[in-house]
């Protein structure tokens, strides 16, 4: 089984991936902006943020044929994007503590 560390660097991996599907896409783009009210210019500031990389996860996670497009660019099995999202901060949606 794989170190937290390794655990974690993996599931970092598959929400950058997310992000980057999200950002080059003209159609999802403007669509996570105006879920998420993050304004295009702040994406860097706001992935700094924890729980942001859950939030790209489960956007993609939200429409099926989204998740199964990101999955078929990427080489990423769908079930591994849930898995990811349930081991990044506010991923479990869990919204009731702070980190």
């Amino acid at each position: 089984m794989a170190n937290a560390a390794s655990m974690r660097e993996e599931v970092e991996t598959i929400a950058v991936k997310a992000l980057g599907f999200v950002a080059a896409d003209p159609e999802l783009l403007p669509r996570f902006l105006a879920i998420t009210g993050i304004e295009a210019n702040a994406i860097r500031r706001a992935a700094a943020e924890p729980g942001f990389l859950a939030g790209v996860l489960q956007f993609i996670l939200a429409h099926e044929p989204t998740l199964l497009r990101f999955a078929e660019e990427t080489g990423t099995p769908p079930a591994d994007v849930g898995k990811a999202l349930r081991a990044l901060p506010l991923g479990n949606d869990d919204h009731e503590r702070s980190t």
